[in-house]
Formats: structure tokens, sequence, C-alpha cells
């Protein structure tokens, strides 16, 4: 099974997005200046669906 975490990660790293602090469990919390609100993003996201969900909360297009 593939794991797109990582890959998500960078995505928003690209697009100006940043690490703000851990959250409860395995997730963290991302703040995105596109659509000036703060994310919650999985430690584990195991498919593309919620992949492009988080990518979709952070205001950039699917990827995945």
């Amino acid at each position: 099974m593939k794991e797109y975490g990582k890959a998500v990660r960078d995505v928003l790293s690209k697009n100006g997005c940043y690490f703000t602090r851990h959250g409860k469990g395995d997730h963290d919390r991302w703040y995105s200046p596109i659509t000036n609100r703060t994310i919650t993003v999985d430690g584990a996201i195991p498919s593309r669906h919620m992949a492009n969900e988080v990518l979709k909360q952070a205001g950039l297009k699917k990827q995945f």
C-alpha cells in the first residue's frame, strides 16, 4: 500500500505552507497562506483521496 504523507508535506512546503505545531496523536498542524487557515495533516495518509483532500483544504489542486 502506498503512503502519501511525505509527498503531501513536500507539496505543501513547495507551495508556501508551513508546519506550525504537533497536534494530537500523529497529526500535525500546518498553516496555508493561500486559504489563510490552519489545516490538520495526518501522520500516515493511506489513500490518494485523503491526500487530495488535504491539498484541497490548503487551497491547492489535486496532484495524486
